[in-house]
């Protein structure tokens, strides 16, 4: 099919934000894809037992991530009016991280 100058030239040109928009979804697709993949020897039960003996509070968010290149679980505990991050190995269970959100931090 042939088109006309004008119309070919807005097709090449509504194509690259395309591309580049599905380019961008995939990556940001690909630690979610990975996660699911990846089976932790650690359950999400364990790993809570094992944050909440370091942080003695509510847990308000947990995630599973990958961070410094292993996977880990992530608790956000509430304690004291303050945010305790726990990270917890999901291989081995051991707290890979202990430290406290800064007040007034979004993260």
């Amino acid at each position: 099919m042939k088109f006309p100058p004008r119309v070919a030239v807005a097709l090449a040109a509504l194509s690259i934000p395309l591309a580049a928009y599905a380019a961008a979804g995939q990556d940001r697709d690909e630690p979610r894809a990975e996660a699911q993949t990846f089976r932790p020897k650690v359950s999400e039960v364990e790993a809570r037992r094992v944050a909440l003996v370091v942080a003695h509070g509510q847990i308000v968010e947990t995630e599973y991530e990958k961070e410094d290149g292993g996977w880990r679980w992530s608790f956000d505990i509430s304690e004291n009016g303050r945010i305790h991050e726990i990270g917890v190995d999901a291989m081995t269970g051991k707290v890979v991280e202990d430290s406290w959100e800064a007040p007034g931090s979004a993260d």
